[in-house]
């Protein structure tokens, strides 16, 4: 079903829609946000893709002062006051016969209702993942994702000692 079948009545309630009027109602909404598309692009801040949820902004902060120690030699950070960071390595390297002239260690962004820490050590390597704690496991959605849905200081510091642990690792590999 399309998005547009469904009637949202809270935070976990979804029914389908059951009249016409319903449905004829969220395509006009539909079309007036493609008409408002059109006349000129809207740009949306990440800070704001989170409407009623401030505490996304705080968790990101948080993730943006445990990248920066790691902002050294050929790592750089870049963004940081747009609700997107990105930890960075400028070292050219070669990773499986491949040549590449940067790495990206981790970053995070605000997403709508978490913020996506991603993390490339765990997944150039999955034996990383081993070293890292069951409750940030938790987080993990995917390769490298892992949604950060509410500031947990259990969670941070497990950020902070997956970061020293893909650090290491990759300095022992030359990619830094």
């Amino acid at each position: 079903m399309r998005n547009s079948e469904f009637l949202i009545f809270g935070k976990s309630d979804v029914m389908p829609a059951t009249s016409k009027a319903t449905t004829k109602q969220s395509s006009s909404n539909t079309a007036s946000k493609k008409a408002t598309r059109s006349k000129g692009a809207i740009k949306i801040k990440y800070s704001d893709k989170s409407p009623g949820q401030p505490q996304l902004i705080p968790i990101f902060e948080e993730i943006t002062k445990m990248l920066a120690p790691y902002e050294k030699g050929t790592m750089k950070l870049f963004g940081g006051s747009d609700g997107r960071v990105a930890l960075v390595s400028k070292k050219p390297v070669e990773i499986l016969g491949r040549k590449r002239d940067e790495l990206w260690f981790a970053s995070a962004l605000v997403q709508n209702g978490y913020v996506g820490f991603y993390y490339m050590p765990v997944y150039g390597d999955s034996s990383i993942k081993k070293l890292i704690k069951r409750e940030l496991l938790k987080c993990l959605k995917g390769k490298a994702c892992f949604y950060i849905k509410k500031s947990d200081k259990k969670i941070f510091l497990q950020i902070k000692e997956a970061l020293a642990i893909g650090y290491k690792e990759w300095l022992q590999r030359g990619w830094i």
